[in-house]
């Protein structure tokens, strides 16, 4: 279910918000944390801006948490079936990538699993993480081709291909070709 823009911006504040709140954080320290302005922040917060991936990978790894863990619920039980429509769906404003949460919150499992839509000439650089706790992810290619590049090395990615990195360090996302690619990020959040 594709959340229209205004509603997804609004809620994707107030989470932000509640897990600066539990911290807790005061707006003056996040910035200085993310590098990011106190005024963007405070827009975010308020649902009257929408972050890019980047942006938002920046302020999660100030908070201490990741883009899957930002966008699960903070629900104790859940139920192990989670259908299509009613997956998390978000879209990056500066890229235009699709990101669905397909696994079903509340199951106590150390995996995430987010399907991607990554349009022709996109490009995401997410810069390496304030902290390493050992999080590490599995990037399955399904269609298209893609150039990921992780710390020093630079992969090029066709179909089928899997490509396993540590969350902690820089990664870059680019998809050079007139097609969008289409892969799944398998995450894992138990230390290795």
């Amino acid at each position: 279910m594709e959340i229209a823009q205004e509603n997804s911006d609004r809620a994707l504040g107030e989470r932000m918000k509640a897990l600066r709140m539990a911290q807790p954080m005061t707006l003056n320290e996040l910035s200085q944390r993310a590098g990011v302005s106190r005024a963007m922040i405070s827009r975010i917060e308020r649902g009257e801006a929408s972050p890019t991936a980047q942006l938002l990978a920046r302020l999660c790894s100030a908070l201490d948490t990741t883009l899957s863990r930002f966008f699960a619920p903070d629900e104790e039980a859940g139920y192990p079936l989670l259908r299509r429509d009613e997956q998390r769906v978000w879209r990056d404003p500066g890229t235009g990538y699709l990101r669905r949460s397909v696994s079903p919150d509340g199951m106590g499992s150390p995996v995430d699993i987010v399907e991607v839509e990554f349009p022709p000439g996109a490009s995401v650089v997410f810069e390496p993480q304030q902290f390493d706790d050992g999080q590490t992810q599995h990037l399955w290619l399904f269609e298209g081709r893609l150039t990921m590049t992780t710390g020093e090395a630079t992969h090029i990615l066709e179909p089928g291909d899997c490509l396993f990195m540590r969350l902690a360090d820089g990664h870059s996302f680019h998809n050079p070709h007139s097609q969008p690619a289409r892969y799944t990020v398998i995450l894992h959040r138990s230390k290795v």
